[in-house]
C-alpha cells in the first residue's frame, strides 16, 4: 500500500554547530597564548605611567619587593653584592640594559639606592618598569 507523497522539505545545512566548534577552538588558542608570555621578574605591583612603552626583552632585571628585598633575575641578593653580580652578567651576556621592577609600595629612597649602585657600573643603561594604564 502506498501512502500519498508527502511534500519534500528543502534540504538545509545547519552551520551553527560548526560555528560553535570554531569559536571554542578560537577561545582555546586565545587563552593558551596568555600563558606563553615569559616573565623575567618577580610579581610586583608596578606603578602606572601613561608614557610607558614596551621595550625589547632584557636578560637583566632587578626587582625590589614591597618589603625591600632585592632580587637579580629572580634570585635574592644583597644590595652590597648587586654591582659585582650585574658586572658579571653584563660580561657574560653582552647586555647593558638593566630593568628595575620596583613595587609601587617601595620607598623612593630604596629605588634611588639601587639605581645609584647600578649607575656606577660602566656602560649600563637603566630602565624602570611601569604599567601602561591603557
Amino acid at each position: 500500500m502506498r501512502l500519498p507523497k508527502e511534500p519534500d522539505s528543502p534540504l538545509t545545512i545547519n552551520i551553527l554547530p560548526t560555528i560553535d566548534v570554531i569559536f571554542a577552538i578560537l577561545a582555546f588558542f586565545i587563552v593558551s597564548t596568555l600563558f606563553l608570555s615569559r616573565s623575567e621578574a618577580l610579581d610586583v605591583n608596578l606603578p602606572q605611567a601613561s608614557t610607558a612603552r614596551v621595550e625589547a626583552a632584557a636578560q637583566i632585571t632587578v626587582t625590589i619587593e614591597p618589603n625591600g628585598n632585592i632580587a637579580l633575575n629572580r634570585q635574592n641578593i644583597q644590595l652590597e653584592n648587586l654591582q659585582n653580580s650585574v658586572r658579571q652578567l653584563i660580561k657574560s651576556q653582552n647586555q647593558s640594559l638593566v630593568i628595575i621592577n620596583a613595587d609601587k609600595q617601595v620607598t623612593h629612597g630604596k629605588v634611588i639606592q639601587v639605581m645609584d649602585r647600578l649607575r656606577q657600573i660602566e656602560g649600563v643603561k637603566l630602565a624602570i618598569a611601569a604599567e601602561n594604564p591603557n
